[in-house]
């Protein structure tokens, strides 16, 4: 056995030797490789075929081209080539595209700062080719022929080419195998590159557009429209489907320098995912967490649960007042004043969303009505008429489901006359009209008929008209007192039921045999033609009320309407509930817009663990919490204590809720947390003092209430963005009871 000294002189390591593992190498600084730049460069802008496809249709847009065309094999792995026919590049200017930070677009701080390309750092062409084969072929306006640029190898020779230029990226991160794994299969990649391309088409309208993969045309679309309303609406169509415009509202809206424009979707068009939410800054499609917010806060109080709206807005305003230099893929920017085009972008989709669109829904109704005036339903032969339909010719009588007097079996056919031939011996004379009745129609339609001494059925057509639209400032709805009997009250006496003069028929109770009918019928045609003229006056001139006007109640709940489309059926509570919150909203800005909300102070202040940020909102906004009926100060360098509270959050969390209203500070601006916190309170005291459900109602109070709904601002929802009306078209009542089948 061998015992080694482990102290020995040759097993011990020497001092340089412990020195060299103790402290690594040092490297020199030195330049790194052109090409290695471009790769890291890369590594930030090209993440996917669909950032290059990006890249090279925004140069294609800065050419001023007017037709844009995307070729793809593979999803964009193998080939991505962008033809354009905008003003190209010149035989010598080839070379220079495609070094790093060589650019057209700017030349100085100034150019940068007011950046109104789609690109401009002058990088991407570079990135591109350090990750791929790409070559370039181009023919500006005045050349005698096209040339080709190898990126690769440098060779430019002359090719075959109109006016425009051709960029072909081909085996994409060839050089950099490992980024090409964590690429996507085919399907996912063109769906990402088709994405890229449809957000450039809802910013250019007047640019065509097509994509083909594969050698198949997958997508196209085509500059159109005269005006650029009318072609931002056909492009939004083509891209976004025709659902998108039928359900959204016109958005123009100016503040200060900001401008505006696009459409929102109503409510109802909420998604469950915010894929149809796109947001433009100069063109230049963006997502910003200052724009995102603003839209979400016009659709604060619309929206039911965690719905996503949709809208395509553009805003306009001056380069200088914007940062396009922010991020990598220009996707992101910085305003030098967000609160400004917060406030711009927000009360522009309020403004849009404001109006009532059962007017809208009538007119546009109208509208198709007016194009076919003619409409027949061709499988019952029934006109369908554009207007409420006159007084018959001949009134039916009322139909009776009681036993009869005199009965005999179906099957005793002969026997059936015998007592109609008795009945009308004895009854009176000839049918006699009378003269023209002002007597008021029964509340139903289906109220029953009196009936005479004789046993006539007395049948009286009157045309019914509610009470004309009242206006706001002359009259409202309000919740009555107890011990009053009308529910609705009005500031000023209601108008008198308007009608047309009413034809009445006195029918006798058994019809006499077919041989004494056409006398009858001889007497009773002149005067329902007679009473027909002034009832047909009458409905073409009374007023078109968008939501009809009230027939009947619903198990206390829905309002049953009639208008020129069908029936509309109203949630009574939910559309009581937002009249309410809006003239509570409207008492508050006008009259206590500075006055801060009631608070409730606290026996013992309820201290928290506070952050830096916390503790520094808090002393910044210390007469914002105060506005809001808090307040909070610190207790300690690292504490915070509250000791007042909104009165109607008494009984509420004081800690929870001082974290959160200090989180929106933070974050946001302290007039919108304001704002915001006030609607919340206003929503809740709405939602009390709204009319209940089982709730019986008069027909002059259903239709008081139609009638606010119509001026009332963002009726269509209630304050927590359920939806207060909906409309059932004959089409649809017709389609529920297969008539036309």
């Amino acid at each position: 056995m061998v015992v080694v000294n482990a102290s020995s002189p040759e097993l011990s390591p020497s001092p340089t030797e412990t020195t060299d593992q103790a402290a690594p190498m040092r490297r020199p600084i030195r330049d790194l490789p052109d090409e290695l730049i471009s790769q890291i460069a890369a590594g930030e802008v090209v993440e996917r075929p669909a950032s290059v496809v990006r890249e090279l249709v925004d140069n294609a847009l800065d050419s001023g081209a007017g037709q844009i065309t995307v070729r793809l094999l593979a999803g964009g792995v193998r080939l991505i080539a962008v033809e354009d026919d905008g003003c190209g590049i010149p035989r010598d200017e080839l070379p220079v595209a495609l070094r790093r930070h060589a650019t057209s677009k700017i030349s100085d701080l100034h150019d940068l700062e007011t950046v109104a390309t789609m690109g401009f750092r002058g990088e991407a062409l570079a990135a591109i080719a350090s990750v791929s084969e790409t070559s370039i072929f181009s023919r500006p306006a005045g050349q005698d022929s096209a040339y080709l640029l190898d990126a690769r190898s440098g060779e430019l020779r002359p090719a075959a080419r109109n006016q425009g230029t051709t960029v072909e990226v081909k085996e994409l991160f060839f050089s950099t195998p490992a980024r090409r794994k964590f690429l996507k299969t085919d399907a996912t990649e063109l769906a990402h590159c088709i994405e890229s391309v449809r957000r450039h088409a809802l910013a250019r309208p007047d640019v065509g557009f097509a994509i083909w993969h594969e050698g198949k045309l997958v997508e196209q679309w085509r500059a159109a429209g005269s005006t650029p309303d009318e072609a931002l609406s056909r492009r939004l169509a083509d891209v976004l489907n025709d659902k998108f415009v039928d359900n959204s509202v016109a958005v123009d809206h100016w503040a200060g320098p900001v401008h505006v424009t696009g459409r929102a979707g109503i409510p109802d068009a909420a998604r469950s995912r915010p894929d149809q939410q796109f947001c433009y800054v100069n063109g230049r499609f963006v997502r910003d967490k200052v724009l995102t917010h603003a839209a979400r806060s016009a659709y604060e109080d619309v929206l039911h649960g965690n719905k996503q709206p949709v809208y395509a807005l553009y805003i306009e305003i001056d380069p200088a007042r914007v940062d396009v230099n922010v991020h990598p893929t220009k996707i992101e920017v910085r305003f030098r004043d967000s609160r400004e085009v917060h406030q711009a972008v927000r009360h522009a989709i309020e403004n849009a969303l404001a109006t009532p669109r059962a007017a809208a829904v009538v007119e546009a109704a109208a509208q198709e009505a007016a194009r076919q005036p003619g409409l027949i339903d061709e499988s019952t032969a029934t006109p369908v008429p554009a207007k409420p339909a006159a007084a018959p010719a001949w009134p039916q009588t009322r139909m009776s489901f009681g036993e009869p007097a005199i009965g005999n079996p179906v099957r005793d056919l002969a026997k059936l006359w015998e007592p109609m031939r008795e009945a009308t011996a004895e009854a009176a004379p000839a049918p006699q009209m009378a003269t023209a009745s002002r007597t008021p129609a029964p509340a139903s339609a289906a109220a029953a008929t009196p009936e005479d001494a004789t046993g006539a059925t007395t049948i009286t057509n009157t045309t019914a008209m509610p009470s004309p639209v009242p206006q706001p400032e002359e009259e409202g709805i309000r919740l009555r007192p107890s011990g009053q009997s009308s529910y609705f009250q009005r500031k000023a006496p209601a108008p008198q039921m308007q009608e047309a003069p009413a034809a009445t028929v006195i029918v006798a109770a058994a019809q006499p045999p077919a041989t004494a009918r056409p006398t009858a019928e001889a007497a009773a045609v002149p005067a329902a033609a007679a009473a027909q003229q002034p009832a047909t006056a009458a409905a073409d001139s009374a007023p078109v009320w968008p939501l009809g006007r009230a027939v009947a109640q619903l198990h206390g709940v829905y309002i049953l309407a009639e208008n020129s489309q069908g029936m509309v059926i109203v949630d009574m509570h939910a559309a009581h509930e937002r009249i309410v919150y809006e003239q509570l909203k409207n008492a508050v800005n006008t009259e206590n817009g500075d006055q801060q909300i009631p608070s409730q102070p606290l026996l013992i202040p309820a201290t928290f663990a506070a952050t830096p940020e916390e503790v520094a909102t808090a002393e910044a906004h210390a007469e914002t919490l105060l506005t809001l009926g808090m307040e909070v100060s610190p207790f300690s360098p690292k504490t915070l204590a509250v000791r007042a509270v909104p009165a109607t959050l008494a009984q509420g969390d004081a800690v929870e809720l001082a974290r959160s209203v200090l989180a929106e500070l933070a974050q946001h601006d302290a007039t919108t947390v304001v704002q915001r916190a006030r609607n919340e309170i206003l929503a809740t005291m709405a939602c009390h003092g709204a009319v209940r459900a089982n709730r019986k109602l008069t027909l002059d109070e259903m239709n008081a209430l139609l009638r606010q709904m119509e001026v009332t601002e963002r009726s269509d929802q209630c304050n927590h963005g359920r939806p207060t009306w909906r409309q059932l078209s004959m089409k649809e009542l017709d389609a529920l009871f297969l008539r036309g089948r």
